[in-house]
């Protein structure tokens, strides 16, 4: 988007006067206008792109038409703000006061640093690039889609490239890279090249220093053992931390598309402990990371192998007809639909389900939805509908991609530009550690519950043999959702009141898709609304309920308390036919992605 040799004409004359002045000034004024044409060059680029991705003769669908009125008003709105922008440095250069400053988007923290404001060169350099993106996206506005859906991979395109573009992400027009390279005398960019190859080898970008970090040594340390498994999950059982315990125990079902001890990663955080400190029986299923020999596996081994054998060995175990169960985000559409199909069988095993940021109804599934086309998915069911993976690779990037700011360029810049070793981190090493997907499996899901959204309509999918009806389950339910997630927006969660068949209770966390579940009682953090109406909608709710400080999980606490049934001794790990296999947190957890 900065590309000084970028062109594009200018239509409108540059007054004399700025002109005039020192040869610097003309040096500087020649580069506003190279900003001015790289923007206009670069938004006409991407509309020339968006033109020939649409289908052309023979297609019901137009190719895309700018009105060329808005986009000629836009035009002069940018070369204003430019040559705005212009003059407010030149003023600052002479002592002048000035209003005019382009702000970074709140959250926005690439130029932070001094060394953007204090460089008449660089301070310019970054409000130029900020009003580059200010035009791309009015531009992004000005073209005819189709759809909203449509509307919105535009934008999210046209975020990435602009994100890519930054002056942020390289050497010669960052700033803090040419500080600390002159402060370690070069030695930043022999330290940035060592990280980009160690980076090449591993075959991903380093967000933490994991040789701090071992599951089952430093974290996933909560005290257990592996009850049981088969070739799709290992079922932890863990210590009693209470001398006595609720008669009815708890499983969780965690999502299979990341590892289990993001709800277990230090004491002082970890929601699995906390379930554990309040007088339950804690039975987890850690799912498998699949390897080639697992690349057979569908959704309906995932729901007989994960759920609802787990369910048959929990009640076993203890003895009870009856058991409490939690699922979070996949983990809970999984358990949700396995409850479905033992409802069809006349099972009812669940007293009380805990759904956390879980989808039931993807009319509205975020940005992870602008990925899941038709095209793609029926290029996937070809290469791997039948068997294969889904590597663990393709799903981390596309969910980093979602925020592309924090979670890749952010790690360009520190790790290669300024040679900087990450931060031991316990979150981020969880959120490098991905796993394969089985091919049948991930078609399936993207194609049942993404693209056709099939789940809501009772009777609709067939899946072990049964048809499955979520108005059926008629468990009372505790729904969590959190207000700024990404991957599981709250309105759609909340979707899943009218489709569950019992009383709901219906509570909003703060923060986003894994702040806002990780939030600790003991650091009372945050905040949650709850609200017992659920028959208006999302905003509706949300206009009336009331804003709770700290953290949702001893409101949960509270309320799962009134179905773990009467107080009887701690249980012992396993029985005779259940011995233990191994200590917590197990082998599955440990096994990496290739």
């Amino acid at each position: 988007m900065q590309n000084p040799k970028a062109q594009a004409p200018i239509t409108r004359e540059t007054d004399n006067s700025m002109a005039q002045g020192s040869n610097n000034n003309d040096a500087f004024l020649n580069s506003a206008m190279q900003f001015m044409q790289a923007g206009q060059a670069f938004a006409q680029q991407f509309m020339d792109a968006v033109g020939k991705a649409q289908p052309q003769a023979g297609s019901s669908l137009p190719p895309p038409v700018v009105d060329p009125q808005a986009l000629t008003a836009l035009q002069k709105q940018f070369m204003d703000q430019q040559m705005s922008l212009w003059q407010s440095i030149l003023a600052r250069q002479k002592g002048e006061s000035t209003d005019f400053r382009v702000a970074p988007e709140p959250g926005d923290r690439r130029f932070n640093a001094p060394e953007w404001h204090d460089s008449p060169i660089y301070d310019y350099i970054h409000q130029a690039y900020l009003l580059n993106v200010q035009y791309l996206k009015e531009v992004v506005e000005t073209i005819p889609v189709q759809d909203e859906k449509g509307r919105e991979r535009l934008r999210f395109t046209a975020r990435q490239l602009a994100d890519a573009l930054a002056p942020t992400n390289f050497a010669a027009t960052n700033p803090e890279f040419i500080k600390q390279a002159l402060e370690t005398k070069g030695q930043s960019i022999t330290d940035g090249i060592n990280n980009l190859i160690k980076d090449f080898e591993k075959g991903r970008i380093s967000m933490t220093d994991e040789s701090v970090f071992e599951v089952g040594r430093n974290i996933a340390t909560t005290e257990g053992a592996v009850v049981y498994e088969n070739d799709v999950m290992q079922l932890i059982q863990y210590a009693p931390l209470t001398p006595k315990v609720g008669k009815r125990p708890l499983l969780v079902v965690p999502p299979c598309i990341n590892k289990f001890y993001i709800m277990d990663l230090q004491p002082d955080n970890s929601l699995i402990r906390y379930m554990v400190e309040q007088g339950n029986t804690v039975f987890l299923v850690s799912w498998r990371n699949p390897q080639e020999a697992q690349g057979h596996l569908g959704w309906d081994d995932y729901l007989e192998n994960g759920p609802i054998a787990a369910l048959t060995v929990v009640k076993e175990i203890t003895r009870v007809k009856q058991v409490n169960a939690l699922g979070f985000c996949v983990g809970g559409t999984i358990l949700t639909s396995a409850l479905a199909v033992l409802k069809a069988r006349g099972d009812d095993s669940v007293a009380s389900l805990t759904l956390l940021t879980t989808l039931l109804d993807f009319s509205d599934t975020g940005e992870i939805g602008l990925f899941i086309d038709e095209q793609g998915v029926s290029a996937r069911e070809a290469t791997i509908g039948e068997g294969g993976l889904l590597p663990a690779r393709d799903l981390q990037n596309t969910f980093s991609f979602l925020r592309a700011n924090d979670l890749v360029w952010n790690y360009v810049q520190n790790n290669y530009l300024k040679g900087q070793k990450p931060q031991a981190f316990d979150l981020l090493y969880w959120n490098s550690d991905s796993t394969n997907l089985p091919g049948p499996f991930a078609c399936w899901y993207m194609r049942n519950m993404y693209l056709e959204n099939r789940l809501r309509e009772p009777g609709a999918l067939s899946m072990c043999g049964e048809k499955v009806d979520l108005g059926a389950l008629d468990m009372p339910v505790y729904l969590l959702a959190t207000r700024e997630d990404h991957i599981v927006p709250w309105q759609s969660a909340y979707q899943g009141t009218r489709l569950l068949g019992g009383p709901v209770r219906f509570v909003l966390g703060a923060s986003g898709h894994i702040a806002g579940v990780i939030n600790p009682v003991s650091k009372n953090k945050r905040s949650y609304w709850i609200n017992d109406d659920v028959k208006n909608d999302a905003e509706g709710w949300l206009t009336a309920a009331s804003e709770m400080k700290g953290s949702w999980w001893a409101d949960w606490a509270g309320w799962l308390q009134a179905y773990s049934g009467e107080q009887r001794a701690a249980r012992k790990i396993g029985t005779t036919k259940y011995k233990a296999i191994e200590p917590a947190p197990g082998r599955y957890v440990k096994e990496r992605a290739v």
